[in-house]
């Protein structure tokens, strides 16, 4: 016979929320490698926002809710003159930051972008400064910025490593809520207790589905999504800070907990498994692995799973710009996760729907010899009907080895191959790259390639001088690391 009575017996905090909580808080970050690649990716986050201000579908999002709002010790944007509410600025560089789909990547079982976390901690850590000197204290210094960015890079990327948001259909910026939650409230002064209580309301918020990402209804939310979750993260820091109690069974809660809600019940990975391990699985310990093996967009705002399409585009470019028209069939070699999440045929409604197709962003390239950020402008798209033409003769075909090779954790590949077919019968070679510019085995040949990338996109915003100044802090490691926030942000502000 089953009880009518619920046993109301308060757990302890969930072994997951205490596990990010102490790392969070205690771990300490010695490993240059990791505060090098921070600074590079500071560098490379902020540069991506200064680009996406050149495109008004972004910018109509930025700014105080009310006109003319005063905000005391405002955090400021990046390339503009908003001086918000922490929360709300949270929002807009993560809005920024994102929208040119630009910015670091993350792949494993889940995908995201952790720089997304800079818009909370950017925003928080210039507030925090400004209000300490103006109460005569020290300010926050360029090093807790990177150290800040290390923690949530981690945070996002373990949790992502076996566990498949996408499986049951949730977008990965829950993981950014987690994160800038995390690292937001650490940066506030929180206990252990309240991190622990901001944690909790992380994982019990609603959740994002990921139907703005897929074909038929990919559009723009994909592109400020991220703002929207850094920004609740802020939030719910501030929440725990003022007292709010926690939800200590907020993932395992029988029926009511994130785990029997969204995610074991509906996950066929997860219910192949016994009861007792359907939760989270953690492939390793907390540290500086994520920021260390981050993967960098250096050469084209495309969705990272193209990006080695896009560079094996431009290499046959030369052999087939003059006989476009003489093209039989384009063969596209690829992974499991590119054919899941962006191969896609008939029309594409928007530039979001555009930079989220295989085959989209390999035409380009094929055609132009290039991919920018403009290409998939409506403008754009509609001038050329050459690239619909290229899209149809394309065949995408899954080799097993790149699946492989993309989620062992010695690789990380990203593997596209193509090969043009001409109807007289003749072929190109068949151009396969493994290993984009961006990622960790090519850092050396990648990094000038970086920075060159920032100064174009400073130019985009300051004139010469500043752009030379802020190019010349960045590049100085120890300099930037001592530098007050207030002061390094001081150097955005237009």
């Amino acid at each position: 016979m089953s009880s009518t009575v619920e046993a109301n017996v308060r757990p302890d905090y969930d072994a997951e929320l205490q596990k990010i909580a102490d790392y969070v808080l205690d771990f300490e970050i010695d490993s240059s490698e990791a505060l090098d690649t921070a600074r590079n990716c500071l560098m490379d986050t902020l540069g991506c926002g200064l680009l996406a201000l050149r495109f008004p579908e972004c910018t109509k999002h930025l700014g105080p809710l009310v006109e003319g709002t005063m905000v005391p010790h405002g955090a400021r944007v990046p390339g503009t003159s908003f001086r918000l509410d922490p929360a709300k600025a949270a929002w807009d560089i993560g809005c920024i930051v994102r929208w040119l789909d630009y910015n670091d990547t993350w792949l494993a079982a889940e995908w995201g972008h952790p720089s997304d976390n800079l818009g909370a901690i950017l925003a928080v850590a210039d507030h925090l400064s400004q209000k300490r000197v103006a109460q005569g204290e020290a300010p926050l210094v360029m090093r807790d910025v990177l150290e800040a960015m290390i923690r949530a890079h981690e945070v996002q990327g373990v949790l992502a490593l076996d566990n498949a948001f996408n499986r049951v259909g949730l977008d990965h910026v829950v993981l950014v809520k987690v994160a800038s939650t995390a690292v937001a409230a650490r940066m506030m002064g929180a206990s252990r207790e309240q991190l622990l209580s901001a944690l909790s309301h992380a994982w019990v918020d609603g959740q994002s589905l990921r139907t703005y990402r897929h074909a038929p209804n990919a559009g723009s939310r994909k592109s400020w999504a991220a703002g929207d979750a850094t920004s609740r993260g802020v939030r719910l820091a501030d929440i725990a800070l003022r007292g709010e109690m926690g939800i200590p069974g907020a993932l395992t809660a029988p029926q009511w907990g994130f785990y029997d809600v969204l995610f074991s019940k509906t996950n066929k990975d997860q219910a192949l498994k016994p009861e007792a391990e359907r939760k989270f699985s953690f492939q390793r310990e907390f540290g500086t692995y994520v920021m260390e093996h981050i993967l960098f967009k250096i050469s084209f705002p495309a969705e990272f799973h193209a990006q080695t399409a896009c560079e094996a585009a431009v290499t046959l470019h030369p052999q087939v710009k003059d006989r476009l028209e003489e093209i039989d069939r384009i063969v596209l070699t690829t992974h499991d996760s590119a054919i899941r999440i962006i191969s896609k045929s008939g029309p594409l409604a928007n530039p979001a729907d555009r930079d989220h197709c295989l085959q989209y962003m390999t035409a380009v390239p094929l055609a132009f010899g290039s991919l920018t950020a403009e290409h998939y402008e409506d403008e754009f798209h509609a001038a050329n009907p050459i690239i619909d033409a290229l899209r149809d003769r394309m065949e995408v075909v899954e080799e097993a080895r790149y699946s492989r090779d993309y989620h062992d954790p010695e690789k990380r590949s990203i593997a596209n191959a193509i090969q043009v077919f001409f109807k007289d019968g003749s072929s190109t070679d068949k151009v396969e790259v493994e290993y984009p510019i961006g990622h960790r085995r090519r850092r050396a040949e990648g990094i000038p390639v970086l920075e060159e990338k920032f100064r174009r996109n400073l130019a985009t915003r300051f004139p010469g001088g500043r752009c030379e100044h802020i190019f010349a802090l960045c590049k100085d490691q120890a300099r930037l690391e001592s530098t007050p926030v207030n002061r390094f942000v001081d150097l955005f502000v237009i």
